[in-house]
């Protein structure tokens, strides 16, 4: 299966998510994506320095996410939970979730008509495969 059949199908056709990217685990490359769902290149270095060093409570890219916040596709988000190789943002009734695979960075996008907990269930389920799968 091609990078955008797992966005077209394993993401936007579950119809948990609304936008969907994966991007290569340096977050240097964009492997597929939902249209118009692009993030800049400082958006993708920032959830690489977060993911990277999620683990330490020391961390000033971790710190500054839980401050300020995260930004995916121009959207700033409240980052509400950041552990174990995911973050988890909300803006209002809209939300992102981000996990890290061995290779890849999947981020999800949700709107208010979709609940969190379904969202964030299809990204890790996803990831999961993916992980599985050497990825």
């Amino acid at each position: 299966m091609s990078w955008q059949a797992y966005v077209d199908s394993s993401l936007l056709g579950t119809g948990h998510i609304d936008k969907a990217a994966i991007v290569s685990g340096d977050g240097d490359s964009t492997w597929a994506a939902s249209p118009g769902f692009t993030l800049s290149a400082d958006e993708l270095s920032n959830i690489v320095a977060i993911l990277k060093d999620i683990n330490n409570p020391e961390s000033r890219a971790v710190e500054n996410a839980r401050t300020d916040g995260i930004h995916v596709a121009g959207e700033r988000y409240v980052a509400f939970r950041i552990e174990d190789q995911h973050i988890y943002g909300r803006k209002g009734k809209t939300g992102v979730c981000i996990v890290k695979t061995k290779q890849s960075i999947i981020i999800g996008h949700y709107d208010e008509n979709i609940q969190a907990a379904s969202a964030t269930a299809t990204v890790e389920a996803l990831a999961d495969y993916l992980i599985k799968a050497g990825y």
